[in-house]
């Protein structure tokens, strides 16, 4: 996922002789289903083909050992080489270019570009495109949606009435007023008065939105994607890594990092910003802050002085305190989860509980709400008595309505809570489910007063 950016730069460049092919050998049973996968392709606008390699086929034909890994073939169909892990855009630019030079200077170089019908053709207009993540501001009545595949965030009232755009919708990285600034898949949100931040995933930024004054700048990233960990320090000056959600607790802004396996904090009214939890590697592995190991952290959670997160990667739910904990006394632990090849779907005590790639969390008088992304459902988790349940979702794929545990849901990916209602970004079905915990009873907010109307969206 976070060398598509990459990839999609090459493949425009060189579109007249460069083929790309996905292969996507998942390790989720979710990731496996063709449906699910099309979704994903449509979610991160994928324009090549993608091979649902759900039996590990060609994982095995080609010796892959790694996520991400890229194979180089020749115009005679010949393996040239490969290269795991995430690369370098410079360098790999320069490797094709005297690819297709060598190639070409050979008379084997087909320079006929091959058509292609992108998924993307097909999708139907909505008024919402694969909602990432969902913030509510209770104080002032609004909601904060990332419309993430429309490039933009909706501002809300709790009934859904557009107050207003933030993003032309057209991807890009630029300042500037609501309607004229450029953002890219943005994810989480974290609102504090009239300021909301926005964790711009594919931007690999933080932006900051007046709401006031109705403008966009950006406060951390360089607009380039870090390959290689550092220690941060002035945070427009360093690059960061898919940064997918936000908390924010006092003056300290938590990111999610879920390019670099780690928890960052950015301390406000310094601008400094720097890792907190974490030392890069991917794993589950407790401890001190900066010795734990953790796996693609995407949601994020500030309450009494604990970091909440969900760490997608092993299907785990995970805590730290926040800063004004001595280092030595912070020590991660794990809530739920155990290896990043643990996962399924079982309720219960923490320490018999299973998730399946967790990716939000939101709590309310000490329940920590988790979406249980691949298994299509909200769980609630009694951080007193130490028990996890299913509060809404059957477990079916859909966007049902009705009673809270026979209500669908198709990879809710955001969660946020209101007085007793859970908000609930429904990724997959381009919609915000509103959870309502007295009546147990879901709904779909309907959106009104879009400026550009559902018919000009796809």
């Amino acid at each position: 996922m976070h060398i598509l950016p990459q990839l999609r730069k090459l493949e425009r460049k060189y579109r007249d002789w460069l083929v790309v092919v996905g292969v996507h050998s998942s390790k989720f049973p979710n990731e496996k289903e063709t449906a699910n996968l099309r979704n994903a392709v449509l979610r991160y606008g994928i324009e090549h083909p993608v091979v649902n390699d759900h039996e590990f086929v060609l994982w095995q034909e080609y010796g892959v050992r790694a996520w991400p890994t890229l194979m180089f073939v020749d115009p005679q169909g010949k393996v040239l080489g490969k290269h795991e892990g995430e690369f370098e855009l410079a360098q790999f630019d320069a490797l094709i270019s005297d690819m297709g030079t060598e190639f070409r200077s050979l008379g084997l170089l087909n320079e006929t570009p091959l058509p292609y019908q992108l998924e993307a053709a097909k999708a139907q207009a909505r008024p919402l495109s694969f909602p990432g993540k969902i913030e509510v501001d209770a104080e002032a009545g609004r909601l904060f949606i990332a419309d993430s595949s429309h490039n933009r965030v909706l501002v809300t009232d709790l009934e859904g009435a557009v107050q207003s755009v933030i993003g032309s919708g057209e991807p890009g990285n630029s300042d500037g007023a609501f309607d004229t600034a450029m953002l890219n898949h943005p994810q989480g949100m974290a609102v504090d008065g009239s300021r909301l931040y926005i964790a711009d995933a594919e931007n690999h930024t933080i932006r900051l939105a007046d709401l006031d004054a109705g403008t966009v700048k950006t406060v951390a990233g360089t607009g380039e994607q870090a390959l290689f960990r550092h220690e941060g320090g002035m945070a427009p000056e360093f690059p960061l890594n898919s940064p997918y959600d936000l908390a924010l607790q006092d003056d300290t802004l938590y990111i999610a990092m879920a390019g670099f396996h780690q928890l960052w904090a950015l301390d406000l009214p310094s601008g400094q910003i720097s890792p907190y939890a974490g030392d890069g590697i991917e794993n589950i592995l407790d401890g001190p802050r900066m010795e734990a190991r953790l796996a693609q952290p995407y949601g994020l959670t500030a309450s009494g002085g604990t970091i909440y997160f969900a760490d997608s990667e092993t299907s785990a739910v995970r805590s730290v305190p926040d800063i004004d904990v001595d280092t030595e006394l912070a020590i991660v632990e794990t809530l739920i989860g155990d290896g990043l090849f643990d996962f399924g779907d079982r309720d219960g005590d923490f320490g018999d509980a299973i998730l399946q790639h967790v990716q939000a969390t939101a709590v309310m008088n000490d329940i920590l709400y988790i979406a249980d992304s691949y298994n299509h459902k909200i769980k609630a988790m009694d951080l007193e008595s130490r028990v996890v349940e299913t509060v809404a979702g059957s477990g079916e794929i859909g966007a049902r309505d009705g009673g809270a545990l026979e209500a669908t849901f198709n990879e809710p990916a955001g969660l946020a809570c209101g007085d007793r209602q859970i908000y609930v970004a429904d990724t997959n079905s381009h919609a915000i489910r509103v959870i309502d915990l007295d009546t147990e009873q879901v709904s779909t907010l309907e959106l009104t007063g879009l400026p550009d109307g559902p018919e000009n969206l796809g």
